[in-house]
């Protein structure tokens, strides 16, 4: 058979399904260019001048390749699983995720983010980043960032701002690991640096074939740190990081932090839990909302 697996068509998200695909053709011993990539034009990539919050969030990177998938033009997507929301349609499933990268933030523009001159302008359109970036500086000011990473890369170089965050790993696959300075300081996005492979639920064989490139911990780390934020029951307005690692004993480690906008209410807290257990990270959430103050509850739904 022929795989054909449905992707963004961003320089990023080509690297990342060729990625996918490699792994396919050498892991099952198929001919070069036995799995296909079939672009899908998101609304994401369509709307570059409003922050995703203000027209739909996450959806928009995902919503034209679930459409492809569910219709059976595709047998797959591949997708970065910080772009994912954590509730997905009914009939698709995360089939696999390959190994994790890097998934710390680098900073572009400085050596750190306490050598920024004061009241620097940084460019970024993630809640998050912003957020925790107010919480360590809160003279700087924080403006819209889109794009994708060469076109970001250049608005800082061309000083519409003094600095921006990129996700290291995207980095990496790019070929850029040398761009940048890595922040140690600040706990990712939930799902950040993982790639994950998705497809429909009753779509046995296409399971079956992606389960073998699976990896484990990496599922199991990503799968503890979305049980978390589904619980939360977020936007992309709500300020939000989680990063899980499982340990050498096959625990999962999860830390994980919510914050205000304007990153001057914060709460911090991790849990230990065997992988797979969703409850845990869910009881995580729930507790982390119940002693977070209302300029942090009114982000989250429900709360």
């Amino acid at each position: 058979m022929q795989l054909i697996l449905g992707t963004r068509g961003s320089p990023l998200a080509l690297a990342q399904a060729q990625r996918a695909a490699s792994m396919m053709e050498v892991l099952h011993s198929w001919p070069a260019e036995s799995v296909q990539l079939s672009v899908v034009r998101t609304s994401g990539d369509r709307i570059q001048d409003r922050p995703l919050a203000e027209v739909g969030g996450k959806a928009l990177w995902t919503k034209e390749l679930d459409q492809a998938l569910l219709a059976g033009k595709t047998h797959a997507s591949v997708h970065s699983m910080k772009d994912v929301e954590s509730d997905r349609p009914a009939g698709l499933c995360i089939a696999a995720m390959l190994r994790r990268g890097d998934v710390r933030d680098r900073l572009i523009g400085a050596d750190s983010i306490q050598a920024l001159r004061q009241g620097a302008v940084v460019g970024t359109s993630s809640p998050r980043r912003a957020a925790q970036l107010l919480a360590l500086r809160p003279d700087l000011k924080i403006v819209p960032l889109r794009g994708n990473v060469d076109t970001r890369l250049g608005k800082v170089a061309g000083g519409e701002c003094d600095a921006t965050l990129l996700a290291a790993a995207g980095l990496d696959r790019l070929g850029k690991a040398h761009v940048g300075v890595p922040l140690d300081e600040l706990l990712p996005a939930p799902g950040q640096g993982a790639i994950g492979i998705e497809c429909r639920t009753e779509d046995d064989m296409t399971r079956r074939l992606l389960s073998q490139i699976n990896r484990p911990p990496t599922f199991a780390a990503v799968n503890a740190e979305r049980a978390f934020t589904r619980t939360l029951g977020g936007s992309c307005h709500s300020p939000v990081a989680a990063l899980a690692i499982v340990a050498r004993n096959g625990w999962v480690h999860l830390r994980a932090q919510i914050l205000s906008e304007d990153g001057s209410d914060q709460v911090v807290d991790e849990a230990h839990f065997a992988p797979h257990d969703d409850e845990a990270p869910a009881a995580l959430a729930r507790a982390m909302l119940g002693r977070a103050s209302e300029s942090i509850r009114r982000l989250f739904e429900g709360a």
